[in-house]
């Protein structure tokens, strides 16, 4: 893509864009087929991608959303209905346009490979019941889709009303009131003409070469403005001509001003213009006119195409209502800007390295004693924290779009598994950093495909089980301490912690005679091959997956947990950083080695003391303040071959994940520090405890401490006071 026209990188990233919005549209029209907003998204999809693509040539791409614009019109104008299978078509439709765009692009000039033309022409057979003639529409057929009027009806307010209003000169100049009536046969059908003498004088002043006649024609046709008002070219001198469509048309207008594209300001003139609402020659004309008259008594151009009866009011609000909308785009668009990932990422690591300096700067002024520069760095540090957050902030993105994705996703696999599912979304506002959004999709998507096979029952089961038919699984996320808790959660059949517990014993996971808490049995799902289904699907498969969800949430020192009720439902939640890159850490030192744990995790440091603290050696537990806490020593845990004198002054780090908490022992607390990530490496990135590194201003290398990860490991060591905490 980088080496494509800049032009044709612009097409290709706003056809990406519309395509979204139109399946956001369509499936949001599941709910609400008469919702008129997500109808009229849907066509101005189609209808920009063909406008952009005709300027490009890509006339394969032109044909094909030709035909899926001109269903979406009759949709819009009431004449075909949106039921489930017409959703089905136009979401295919817009995978399909997706492709035919990447093959224009990436395949210039050559003809659509056989399996694309099949799809091509399967798609508009089932769209429109009959094959696509193919090539680009011809600009006669465009405004015969545009503009559909029945030329039998005799309703006058779906009639053209036209007002010729003939100057006492017409006749003296040759012109022939009745040779417009005639012409205009040839057009449409002429439903009634009456005939007004307004300015007749007495009989005995009358001249007989003057004209006195005003027409006002009722005509039915399905030609636009610009075709009747041709008609009388010839008469501008010698007629006041008014041309008001019917009240069909002016409802059209308001649909194709709500549609007009919004890349720029356009005046309102312009704007009637292009919709046909309005012709050059009546803006030219009610401009002179406005021209003409005193500053003082200008009318605005809107009021007096009203007052003229040119237009009806509804129009003109929707186009002023439409010029302020573009306008309030437009300069909120100009407050931002798109920048490359890479430079981003850049960016984030030349932050990192400021901060690192940062920190070396302070340790030199501190250790040199340079008190008159002390207030300098104070500053400096200040600003390096403010530049840090501003950074990573950049890269900030709501999950929302990522949940969206899915509902593209229950809407699929639902239809193919013969379930009712509906997907609910809450929190989408929440930010994270885009890097952990790119890396959490996968593991998301395993998890929701999870529910949607797994978890939720057919109808006849629901049905049975006295549920509603429609099935539910809801997508939460919120911040929680720092971190970002998503939580994926379905009211389908449950977990069954018997039958897990028997396929656990049979795979050799546990011992028969272990005794398991809940949440130890609903944690042995993420164990390599656990499944508790009978028979595999193409969906989900054997259960292969979930370790792997597993390792790759803990991948982003995030964790899973589970939590279920027979009969009731599922809920998987996962806790996450909301960066990788840069965080706040609190500095530690155990037997002479510096540890930073993420300082969101850290809720109280406490003088570790026997004499005010009931201590447990043995079992490794505090009771703190009457409540029974885990401890771990990250001296014997680390330096396990040194001997562990309890001698010197101890504190203990009071931390929690999620709604667990434990303590961690330490020799000394250095306090906050901004703490840059850095990766291990290949040889080291698998310890255990260990999230990552960060480097000191000194230039010495600290440990960062994963939490959950130490937690998980004393569990596994046989600790009796650890299987206290739950959801580890």
């Amino acid at each position: 893509m980088s080496d494509m026209n800049p032009a044709l990188e612009t097409f290709s990233q706003e056809v990406d864009e519309l395509l979204t919005a139109m399946e956001e549209a369509l499936l949001g029209l599941e709910g609400a087929p008469d919702d008129a907003d997500c109808i009229n998204s849907i066509f101005r999809a189609m209808h920009t991608i063909k406008g952009s693509s005709g300027l490009f040539g890509f006339d394969d791409v032109v044909a094909f959303t030709h035909e899926a614009e001109t269903v979406l019109d009759r949709v819009r104008n009431g004449e075909r209905l949106i039921d489930a299978e017409l959703i089905s078509v136009l979401l295919a439709c817009k995978d399909h346009t997706a492709q035919l765009i990447q093959h224009v692009l990436f395949n210039e000039g050559e003809p659509l490979p056989e399996a694309l033309q099949q799809q091509n022409q399967a798609l508009i057979v089932r769209l429109t019941g009959a094959p696509a003639a193919g090539g680009m529409p011809s600009t006669q057929e465009e405004k015969a889709d545009h503009f559909e009027v029945d030329p039998n009806t005799s309703n006058s307010s779906d009639n053209w009303v036209i007002s010729l209003a003939f100057k006492k000169d017409a006749l003296r100049n040759g012109m022939d009131p009745l040779s417009f009536i005639r012409y205009l046969q040839t057009l449409g059908k002429i439903i009634e003409v009456i005939i007004t003498m307004p300015a007749l004088p007495r009989i005995e002043d009358m001249v007989p070469e003057d004209c006195y006649l005003n027409f006002k024609i009722a005509f039915n046709s399905s030609a636009d403005k610009k075709t009747i008002e041709d008609v009388f070219e010839f008469a501008e001198d010698d007629c006041d001509i008014h041309i008001l469509p019917p009240n069909s048309r002016q409802e059209h207008y308001v649909q194709l001003l709500a549609n007009l594209p919004e890349d720029q300001v356009k005046r309102l003139g312009e704007m009637l213009v292009e919709i046909g609402a309005l012709t050059e020659k009546e803006v030219a004309n009610t401009l002179h006119e406005q021209r003409e008259d005193d500053d003082a008594e200008a009318k605005p151009l809107g009021e007096r195409l009203v007052e003229k009866n040119i237009l009806q009011q509804p129009v003109i609000e929707q186009a002023l209502k439409k010029q302020e909308a573009v306008k309030q785009k437009i300069n909120k668009e100009s407050n931002y800007i798109r920048v490359d990932a890479a430079k981003l990422g850049y960016l984030i690591n030349l932050v990192g390295e400021l901060v690192i300096s940062g920190a070396a700067m302070r340790l030199m002024v501190d250790k040199h004693g340079l008190s008159d520069v002390d207030d300098v760095a104070s500053t400096m540090s200040h600003l390096v924290e403010d530049i840090r957050d501003t950074a990573l902030q950049l890269r900030m993105v709501q999950i929302g779009e990522t949940f969206t994705r899915f509902q593209r996703v229950v809407h699929d696999v639902s239809k193919e598994l013969g379930k009712q599912i509906q997907l609910q979304i809450t929190g989408g506002e929440s930010e994270l950093d885009k890097t952990v959004v790119e890396k959490i999709n996968d593991p998301l998507t395993h998890l929701v495909r999870n529910s949607l096979d797994h978890g939720i029952e057919s109808p006849e089961v629901r049905v049975r089980a006295g549920k509603p038919e429609k099935g539910t699984i809801q997508l939460n996320a919120y911040h929680d301490s720092g971190r970002i808790v998503i939580q994926i959660s379905d009211d389908g059949k449950g977990l069954d912690p018997e039958r897990i517990v028997a396929k656990a014993i049979a795979k050799g996971l546990i011992k028969p005679d272990q005794v398991l808490s809940k949440s130890e049995i609903y944690s042995l799902i993420f164990e390599p091959g656990l499944s508790t289904k009978e028979e595999a699907s193409n969906l989900s498969g054997r259960g292969v997956g979930m370790d792997v969800v597993k390792r790759n949430i803990e991948a982003l020192r995030g964790s899973v947990s589970v939590d279920s009720e027979l009969g009731q439902g599922t809920s998987v939640t996962i806790h996450l950083p909301l960066t990788l890159a840069i965080i706040d850490g609190f500095m530690v030192e155990a037997q002479q080695e510096r540890y930073i744990i993420p300082l969101s995790m850290v809720e109280e440091c406490v003088e570790m003391n026997s004499d005010e603290w009931q201590i447990d050696d043995v079992q490794h537990y505090v009771n703190l303040r009457g409540q029974v806490l885990p401890y771990l020593r990250l001296g014997d845990f680390f330096h396990n071959n040194k001997k562990h004198t309890r001698t010197q002054r101890e504190s203990l780090v009071v931390v929690r994940f999620g709604e667990a908490k434990a303590g961690f022992v330490v020799d000394e607390l250095h306090g906050e520090n901004q703490t840059v990530i850095k990766p291990l490496g290949k040889l080291f990135e698998n310890l255990d405890g260990i999230g990552g590194a960060t480097v000191l201003g000194s230039g010495d290398v600290a440990l960062i401490l994963d939490v959950q990860g130490l937690i998980h490991h004393a569990k596994k060591r046989a600790n009796p006071a650890l299987a206290l905490l739950s959801g580890v």
